[in-house]
Order: C-alpha cells, then sequence, then structure tokens
C-alpha cells in the first residue's frame, strides 16, 4: 500500500478511511450537600476487529475497547472530597486495578501546580495511562463548572505586591488587553506582548 504524502497530491485526491475513535467528555455538577463533582469518561473504538498488543483476546468491530470514567467531588476551595473511579471496558485483565491508585488526589487542590502534583502522586506504573492523561482536562473542566460561583473572588485576588492574580492567567487577561484596562487600568500595559 502506497501512502501519498500531501505534498504529492493534488487537492481532491486524498481520501480517508477511519481507523481510530476517542471521545472524551467531561460534565459538572451542583450537589444538594453544596459540593460539585466533575466526571470524565474516555471511550476508544475500532472500526475493525482489535487484538491489543500481548493479548490472545479479539475486541470486535465498533466494540468499546476503553470505557473509563472518573468522578471528582470537590468544593468551592476546589480542594478534592472523593475520588470514583470505573473501568467498564478495557484491552487488558489487569486494567481495573489501574483506578485505585487515583485515591492519592483526595486534598489536593485544583488549581495551580496541578499538572506536576498529579505525576508526583500517580505513578505511571501504579496508575491507568487513560485515567492519567484526562486529569489536566478534568481539572480544567472543574475549574470552569465552578468559576461563575467564584468570579468575584477571582477578580479580587491578589498576589503578594498587590497585582491582581487573573492579570496574564490567559491570553484575554493578557496585561496589554481590553479586559485589563476595564478592570485594573493601573496595572494595564499597552503594547506589551508575551
Amino acid at each position: 500500500m502506497t501512502i501519498a504524502h500531501s505534498d504529492d497530491a493534488k487537492p481532491g485526491d486524498i481520501t480517508r478511511e477511519p481507523i481510530h475513535a476517542r471521545r472524551i467528555d467531561f460534565q459538572g455538577f451542583r450537589r444538594s450537600d453544596g459540593l460539585f463533582e466533575v466526571e470524565g469518561c474516555v471511550t476508544d473504538r475500532k472500526p475493525h476487529d482489535f487484538t491489543p498488543p500481548g493479548s490472545q483476546r479479539t475486541i470486535p468491530a465498533n466494540a468499546l475497547i476503553h470505557d473509563i470514567r472518573i468522578r471528582v467531588v470537590f468544593g468551592l476551595d476546589m480542594i478534592i472530597r472523593e475520588v470514583i473511579t470505573s473501568l467498564d471496558a478495557y484491552p487488558y485483565r489487569e486494567c481495573p486495578g489501574g483506578g485505585d491508585s487515583l485515591q492519592a488526589l483526595v486534598g489536593l487542590c485544583i488549581g495551580a501546580g496541578w499538572s506536576s502534583e498529579v505525576r508526583k502522586r500517580l505513578p505511571p506504573g501504579e496508575t491507568c495511562a487513560h485515567l492519567r492523561e484526562i486529569l489536566a482536562p478534568l481539572a480544567t473542566a472543574a475549574i470552569q463548572a465552578v468559576n461563575p460561583l467564584r468570579s468575584q473572588v477571582l477578580l479580587d485576588a491578589v498576589d503578594a505586591d498587590g497585582k491582581p492574580r487573573k492579570i496574564d492567567s490567559c491570553f484575554a487577561y493578557g496585561a496589554s488587553r481590553e479586559l485589563v484596562l476595564q478592570h485594573w487600568p493601573a496595572f494595564h500595559r499597552p503594547g506589551v506582548k508575551r
């Protein structure tokens, strides 16, 4: 089989054949006890029969190879209170134990330093790689879920020098942007590009 490279192909000559489908989904919830949950799910399928490397089991075409979920319970302080994992479809019989190590996240604050702390607490050989890899976007989903409830607190937060923490936290709040000019004119730096 010859694979045409994009610089060799003419417009309209390129076709695509599906070989894998991954879905990652996050949902945030407010609980009746005042806490919050974010649930993340990753699923993988192939449109053809698939035998995982080193396995004797063949997974039929379009059957779930992975159906892996994590639910994190936290408060407005962003401290994790509880972690629940489930592995409902997986390629190897050892996989279900890969969620146990995520209990090490209980007590961790979702925010600055999240990814480095996750790496420290969850050794690769002790943790399901798929659960581990969705933790970064799960943190973002958790922040997005509760930010409307924390918006004034976030705008009022300052560092030790009195500079609002929101400045330079993202593109929209860059020191040269309109939002900084509106909220904190003393910290606005026109023309500053980072």
